[in-house]
Parts: C-alpha cells; sequence; structure tokens
C-alpha cells in the first residue's frame, strides 16, 4: 500500500460506507474501491468513477448531501468564466494543494465562493480567508481531478486541461503532450503569505523597511537550508511590499501590479530560469525606500527636474536596503539602472541602448505604464486608457524606452484590449437579496453562462452601484431592508439612468397587487421562489439578446498580431459566442462561424470546414473583424472548439 493511499484510507472508507447506506454503492463493489485506492493511491471519489460504479452527477450529490454544501459538476467548472481579481485573491500553490479554486467574490459582503475536493475541511476555509481577506468563505464541492484541472486552466494556461477527464479526449490530448513540452511553473509558497498577512493583521502599525529587509535575510538564509523556491520568494515579497504599499493609497498594489506584466513579459520572451524570477523580483523590490511626494518612473524622471533630482537621490537605495540579502544581479541591476535613457541620457551610468541591463530597460516600460493607467497623479493628472498609455510609451520609444521591448509591450497589452472588446457583450447583472445562500447558486448559473455577476443586500447598497452605469439588467427580492424591492423600482425609474433599464422582480412574496404594482412599473418578468435557475438565466440571456439585436450589433476589428487567431477563437469559445470572424491576411480572406462558442463552419480561399480552420489557425499577420449579429445558415464542422485546436496545434507542430 503506497504513503497516499494510507493518508485517503479513513476518508475512502467514510464515503464507501455512505453510499452503501443510501444504496448507491453496492457492498461487492465496496472491496474493489478499497483495492484500487491502495494499488493507485487515489481518491475515493476517482476510483468510484473510474471503475464506472456511479456517474459523476450522482456522486457529487451524495457526497454534496454528507458534507452539507452544494456541488458542480466537471462539465459546469469547464465552462466557467472567472474574473482576474477573482483569481488573485487565492494562490497558485495553496490552490494546488489544497484543491480548491475561486470562483467568485461579492466586494459588499466580502464573500469568497470557492469549489474544493474537501469543502467541509474547516482548516482550508480559514486559509482562504486569510489569503483573500474574505469575511466569509462558501465552500461548494466538486471532483478533485476538476478541481486540479480548473486550476491548471487558469492558474497555469493550460486550455486543455479538462480534456484529461474526456476518456475520448485523452488519447488525442496525450499524442499532443508528445509533441509539446509543458514547462508549468509552482506558484508561491501559500505557508509564508499566510503567516505575514496573519502578523500584518494583529499588528497597529505598518512593518518597516528595515524590518522587511531583516525578515528577507532570514528567508534568505533559511532558504540555503531547505528547498526554498524561487517562487516562494517572490510570493514572500509580494506579501512584505504589500504590507509596506497598505500605508500610502497611491502606491496600493502597485507593485504586484508591475510584477504581474514583468512576469507576462518574461514568459513571452522566454527568459529562462534563475534569471526570470531575478527580473520579476525587481517589480516588487523597485520602490522601496522612494518615499518622497511623487512616484518617480523612467518617463517623470525624464521630463521633469523635480523629478529627476528626486530619483537620482534614491535610485541606489533598494540596492542598499537589501544589500546584505544576496539578492541576484539580475534584481539589482533592473532597480540600479531603471532610470537609464535608451538615448543615453538617463542615469546613474548614463547607459545606452542594449548596454542597459534587460530587466532594466523592462522595468522601466511597465512602471511607467502602471503609472499612467493606475495613478491619477502622473504628469496627465488622470488615469490613461490602456490604448492612450501605450501611445505615449511610442512616443517616447528610442528616446527613453527600447523600441523593440515597447513594441512587445503594446501589442501584449493590446492584445488584452482585443480580449475586452471581444467579450463586450458579456451582460453585467446586479442581484438584489438579502439571502447570500440562495443567491449563490444563481450566481454560479449565471457565471456559466457568461454573465459578470455583482450583489447587494440592501436597497442603499444598489442604489451606490446602479447610478455607475455599468448593469445590464437587476434581479431583485422584494422582500429588502430599508427599502422593500417595489420602492426601490420606483425610484430606479423616476431616474434618468433607470427608465429603461432590465428589472426582474425573482421572489418568495408572491401576492397579486405585488405583480400588478411591478408591471405597472415595468418590470420585464415576475418570477416566483422557488424556480429552476436553469430556465430563469435562460430567460434573462434570451431577454438580453434580443435588446442588444435591436441596440444594434457592436463589431470589433483588429489586427493579428495584437490577437491571433487560436487566442480568440479560445475566448470566443470560452465567451459562448455567435457571430462571423472575418480574416483578411495577404490579399486573401477567410471566415470563421461561431455557435454558441462552438466553430460551426470555416473558409479560406477554396477550402471549407476543418482543413480551412487548420489552414487559419497558421496565420500570423493581417486584420479581422468579428460581426456578432451574424447567424450561421449551417453547421459544417461537428467537433468541439478544443478538439479543433489541439488538432490545430498538433498540424501547427508537425509542419
Amino acid at each position: 500500500m503506497n504513503a497516499s493511499a494510507v493518508s485517503n484510507a479513513p476518508l475512502t472508507k467514510k464515503v464507501c460506507d455512505y453510499l452503501v447506506r443510501e444504496g448507491l454503492l453496492q457492498a461487492a463493489h465496496y472491496e474493489a474501491v478499497l483495492q484500487h485506492s491502495q494499488r493507485t493511491g487515489e481518491r475515493v471519489e476517482e476510483c468510484i468513477l473510474e471503475l464506472g460504479f456511479i456517474a459523476e452527477p450522482e456522486l457529487l450529490k451524495a457526497l454534496a448531501t454528507l458534507r452539507k454544501t452544494r456541488f458542480v459538476t466537471s462539465e459546469k467548472l469547464a465552462k466557467a468564466e472567472i474574473e482576474k481579481s477573482t483569481l488573485d485573491m487565492i494562490p497558485k500553490r495553496f490552490a494546488e494543494q489544497a484543491l480548491v479554486f475561486p470562483v467568485l467574490f461579492d466586494p459588499k459582503t466580502m464573500t469568497i465562493s470557492v469549489v474544493a475536493a474537501d469543502p467541509d475541511d474547516l482548516d482550508m476555509i480559514e486559509k482562504v480567508k486569510m489569503a483573500s481577506r474574505a469575511k466569509e468563505v462558501k465552500a461548494f464541492l466538486a471532483r478533485p481531478l476538476a478541481v486540479k484541472a480548473i486550476v491548471a486552466k487558469f492558474y497555469g494556461g493550460d486550455i486543455h486541461a479538462f480534456a484529461m477527464l474526456d476518456r475520448q479526449a485523452h488519447a488525442q490530448f496525450q499524442n499532443m503532450l508528445d509533441h509539446y513540452e509543458r514547462n508549468l511553473v509552482t506558484d508561491a509558497s501559500m505557508a509564508t503569505s499566510l503567516a505575514m498577512d496573519a502578523a500584518g493583521g494583529r499588528g497597529e502599525r505598518m512593518i518597516s523597511e528595515t524590518e522587511m529587509t531583516q525578515s528577507a535575510q532570514g528567508q534568505v538564509s533559511q532558504a540555503s537550508k531547505s528547498s526554498f523556491s524561487g517562487e516562494e520568494f517572490l510570493e514572500l515579497l509580494n506579501v512584505l511590499v504589500s504590507l509596506l504599499e497598505n500605508a500610502r493609497p497611491d502606491l496600493r498594489g502597485h507593485s504586484a501590479y508591475v510584477a504581474r506584466f514583468m512576469r507576462r513579459m518574461v514568459e513571452r520572451m522566454r527568459i529562462p530560469p534563475p534569471a526570470d524570477v531575478a527580473i520579476i523580483a525587481a517589480a516588487y523590490i523597485h520602490d522601496l525606500g522612494k518615499m518622497g511626494q511623487f512616484h518617480l518612473t523612467a518617463l517623470n524622471a525624464s521630463e521633469y527636474d523635480g523629478h529627476k533630482v528626486a530619483a537620482q537621490k534614491v535610485c541606489t537605495t533598494p540596492p542598499r536596503l537589501l544589500e546584505g540579502v544576496k539578492m541576484a544581479s539580475e534584481t539589482l541591476d533592473a532597480v540600479l539602472h531603471m532610470y537609464e535613457r535608451f538615448d543615453g541620457k538617463g542615469f546613474p551610468g548614463a547607459m545606452s541602448g542594449k548596454d542597459i541591463p534587460l530587466g532594466a530597460r523592462m522595468l522601466a516600460i511597465v512602471d511607467t505604464y502602471s503609472d499612467l493607467t493606475q495613478n491619477p497623479r502622473n504628469p496627465f493628472r488622470t488615469a490613461l486608457s490602456s490604448a492612450d498609455a501605450c501611445a505615449v510609451l511610442v512616443k517616447y520609444r528610442e528616446t527613453i524606452f527600447d523600441p523593440h521591448l515597447v513594441d512587445l509591450f503594446r501589442h501584449m497589452v493590446m492584445g488584452e484590449d482585443i480580449r475586452a472588446k471581444l467579450l463586450a457583450n458579456r451582460y453585467t447583472a446586479l442581484i438584489i437579496d438579502v439571502d447570500p445562500e440562495e443567491t449563490t447558486v444563481l450566481e454560479l448559473r449565471m457565471i456559466e453562462q457568461g454573465f459578470v455577476v455583482k450583489t447587494a443586500r440592501a436597497a442603499d447598497q444598489a442604489l451606490k452601484i446602479l447610478p455607475e452605469g455599468e448593469i445590464d439588467v437587476v434581479i431583485s427580492e422584494l422582500e429588502l431592508p430599508q427599502m422593500d424591492g417595489l420602492k426601490l423600482l420606483a425610484h430606479v425609474r423616476s431616474q434618468p439612468w433607470g427608465k429603461e433599464l432590465p428589472w426582474v422582480i425573482y421572489t418568495r412574496k408572491q401576492g397579486k397587487a405585488e405583480a400588478e404594482k411591478a408591471f405597472e412599473l415595468n418590470v420585464n418578468d415576475f418570477v416566483a421562489k422557488p424556480a429552476s435557475t436553469d430556465v430563469l438565466v435562460a430567460k434573462l440571456k434570451a431577454m438580453l439578446d434580443q435588446r442588444a439585436t435591436k441596440a444594434g450589433p457592436r463589431g470589433v476589428s483588429g489586427s493579428l498580431k495584437e490577437m491571433g487567431i487560436p487566442d480568440m477563437i479560445q475566448v470566443l469559445w470560452g465567451s459562448k459566442k455567435t457571430g462571423n470572424l472575418r480574416i483578411r491576411s495577404g490579399g486573401s480572406s477567410g471566415e470563421v462561424h461561431f455557435q454558441e462558442g462552438n466553430v460551426v463552419n470555416a473558409l479560406w480561399g477554396e477550402l471549407r470546414g476543418e482543413e480551412a480552420f487548420y489552414a487559419l489557425l497558421r496565420l500570423t499577420d493581417g486584420e479581422f473583424g468579428l460581426d456578432p449579429s451574424f447567424k450561421p445558415p449551417a453547421r459544417v464542422i461537428n467537433q468541439t472548439s478544443e478538439s479543433l485546436l489541439l488538432e490545430g496545434m498538433r498540424r501547427l507542430d508537425e509542419a
């Protein structure tokens, strides 16, 4: 018996005993499950499913009842779209170790919803609270391998993760792995993060830079005696610097924001370890000791004398503070030379071109971009859009910034903008309901269908959100504290921004008078609880799609250099888009037809169907346009988008 089987034995027996009592597992199969678990070391859920004794939905339903929670199937997890801000609340390393994944965060109630293999693990719940800083955690049951898959998909960028759960796709997936090496980086240690978060939460004062240096020295010293990885060190820096930045609202979260972009540049350029970790570390420490009135960047230190003088005084401070830590030379060089200019007119070394350390050239760009887009006190005195900030970087390419790195960064960032535009008609819903338990199920169903969901527990909270104009539909209970749902609706209808706002009443209060009053106030639907959430969400989506059609389609266009065709296929597939992706390249044109996210046809020259699709995947230069009003006349391709991409990538590799 292997070690995993020994550690899983109590859970295996508990689950099998329960399933036998419930009549879901035959006594004759009990021993087979135990033997399979002992032989393979797999968890009992996976053993039962692999042996085919119980189907996944029935098994999860039974185990959710045992653990007094709800469940989410692998199929629904595979289709989920998760907000980046929610994903960032739980580190990857912890998600992998605890088999837990964040699916939703309600900032109003500070509640995070997660799926977990062990949703009744109180220790895991407390760690999620500490990591995410949420006040409440709602844990739902999911298959262990499904949790691993969604962690790999969203944290590791593995779009094929769920193929491992599909027996028919497994052989094809393995074939692809034979051609592609996957080099998944292990993320930061959760233990260190939790320890530092706990310490920060108890203390009345912020940790000082001297204390940070001493702590870092101790950690690096400990690293020499243990398996302290580079990723764990980055997570330590993230926690410590975040504590420092909390004292300055204008810089709160700045270093982590810079580090995320630095990581993406490092990955895009395929910088090998350990230099990759060293360059990312520079993003965390680049502002240590720079406590002046302004945030100092390569741009404002070049353009304004006051900023230049201030930067000259403190440019050596971060390396000096950490000189006893024995950090990598790439880290210290990046921070020391981040105010150099590509034309040689910077400081402290008057370096030019590629004589400037690569990390310093990268940091100059990313730090400036962050300042332009996040800091309203930047030289333009307003936070710029991504496109405007990139235009500023382009203006100073070859003078302040490395022109090649500016081009790479701009394409990387504008690819994000293209993604946002492709998802532009994702609907944002506001659920107004005092009962978080009941609304969580509706939230998850809506997220599965591509909605962005916000929640309010009272009318006053809703009235702070609604005037911002970002809500596409409201789903409201009638029985609310402070102001009932009908009075709230009447107030909203009296406002210019609320006259035509789609509004659905979803309530346990089922009086005729309430329904008549609601329809007098131009409510779009009146739904009595309990009702099928699947049906309700389908009705909401159909209503909003119809309104969007009347308002006219919102097309998107751009360059294939900003976002490649495989990436667009993934975005449109994940967001269940319908439309026509038209592509022009080298004087030729083609099309990819989508129906609810599925690729149903493709055309390129004389090619049609799958062969046209595979030919289009090879294009790297050209223009595209998405017409969301297009309805495919017929389905020619019957494979899933995931299978098409797998096969397409295999063919590209062989070519």
